[in-house]
């Protein structure tokens, strides 16, 4: 009898190592290794198809936001839509008329979920709505279950199109 309860506590003991080594294994490099795959990749119908690092949107112009989420003013610190829009080629500024104006972003997540934005909304030139990719709330990185990038939209009556986890952005002209 002896012998099955040392032989499963010393599972147990192995399992509960596993496990924590598992852990410190993934706060150490599998936190690093994950920061080195984060991307946000800009395609469709642009003429440049994109794909930016942290760095790279580190570089740009940065814009800050404020948003109240439950009762308490938080602000996120990133670049325009617009912004990364316009390196990528996108009808924006006095390009967008005509046809153009049938054109669609689809910001897809990580996990699949997805929204959309039409393309005036994201030109500042035909609209201050501000909807920006951040990568801080209040000066520091993104929590994990938001980021690394997450679109926010501060005038957006609800959060829905916040979309979290952020990885792409597709343009769609349904007019060409």
């Amino acid at each position: 009898m002896r012998g099955k309860g040392t032989r499963a506590q010393a599972i147990a003991a192995a399992a509960v190592i596993a496990l924590c080594l598992n852990a410190v294994t993934w706060a150490q490099g599998g936190a690093a290794a994950a920061g080195a795959e984060t991307t946000v990749a800009v395609s469709g119908d642009v003429p440049r198809a994109l794909t930016l690092t942290a760095a790279d949107l580190k570089a740009m112009p940065r814009t800050t936001v404020t948003v109240n989420e439950q009762g308490k003013d938080v602000k996120y610190d990133g670049v325009l839509v617009g912004e990364v829009l316009t390196r990528a080629g996108a009808p924006l500024g006095r390009e967008l008329s005509g046809p153009a104006l049938a054109t669609y972003v689809l910001a897809t997540a990580k996990d699949g979920y997805q929204v959309a934005f039409s393309l005036g909304e994201l030109d500042p030139a035909m609209s201050a709505n501000e909807i920006i990719i951040a990568d801080t709330i209040d000066g520091k990185p993104l929590f994990d279950y938001q980021g690394p990038f997450r679109i926010v939209a501060p005038h957006d009556k609800r959060g829905a199109r916040s979309i979290r986890m952020l990885q792409r952005l597709e343009v769609v002209r349904l007019r060409k």
